[in-house]
């Protein structure tokens, strides 16, 4: 199995310390810097620097990366996010579980005491909609450390910030592809450290108005009134 690393990176003051910390374990890394106000500048051999030049969104960062990693040969890449909650070292087990046509999702322990009770709502509220989107019970669907296959290129992904990670679960799981999930150890900073470029008021609008195109959806594949 060929695999890489894809890092979408928008205004992350921890970059160096993610790619560093990636290196120590030889993977092929893709970053992508999603229209930073400070340009990402990172030069080494196992490194791909791809470039938006406006900021398009997480989700748009991320297909950037799988159509490198595609043209790169490879067959399947990990998310990994810019913030330093991933650890690389906890990469392994994503890969481990990987099977064909796949996407692992790595379940973030949230038993550490910087963990928000907010965060930890947004977690069960969201994984009640995927189940019902998916009929699969998943333990953590806004998780953003992944391993895709590159067919993700083909579904229909019409979501491109915070929201194209609930809908590409459901695209693939409309399209038969499989969803697991592997329990990982995660960082969760202290709130003074923490970064996060997710909208309170407009992703979760956006959210919001995806479960419910996403539940219709299902409704209608149940009914036969519709394709994937």
């Amino acid at each position: 199995m060929k695999t890489c690393i894809v890092v979408p990176v928008y205004n992350s003051p921890y970059i160096t310390e993610v790619i560093d910390d990636l290196l120590n374990y030889d993977y092929r890394i893709i970053v992508v810097d999603d229209g930073s106000d400070t340009k990402v500048e990172i030069d080494h051999p196992n490194i791909e620097l791809q470039r938006h030049p406006v900021n398009m969104g997480k989700g748009e960062a991320i297909l950037t990366g799988a159509k490198k990693a595609k043209a790169l040969g490879y067959e399947s890449f990990v998310t990994i996010d810019a913030d330093k909650q991933h650890l690389s070292s906890e990469i392994i087990k994503l890969l481990n579980t990987y099977q064909p046509n796949t996407i692992v999702i790595g379940n973030r322990n949230f038993e550490h005491a910087h963990v928000p009770n907010s965060s930890k709502f947004g977690r069960k509220f969201s994984n009640f909609w995927v189940m019902l989107e998916t009929f699969q019970k998943l333990g953590d669907t806004q998780s953003g450390f992944r391993m895709y296959p590159v067919s993700i290129l083909d579904l229909n992904i019409k979501n491109k910030r915070f929201d194209f990670e609930i809908e590409v679960l459901a695209l693939h799981a409309y399209r038969k592809g499989r969803i697991i999930d592997i329990e990982v150890e995660c960082y969760y900073p202290p709130e003074d450290e923490r970064i996060s470029h997710f909208d309170k008021i407009k992703d979760n609008i956006r959210l919001s108005l995806l479960h419910s195109k996403l539940i219709t959806q299902r409704f209608l594949l149940l009914r036969g009134f519709l394709w994937h």
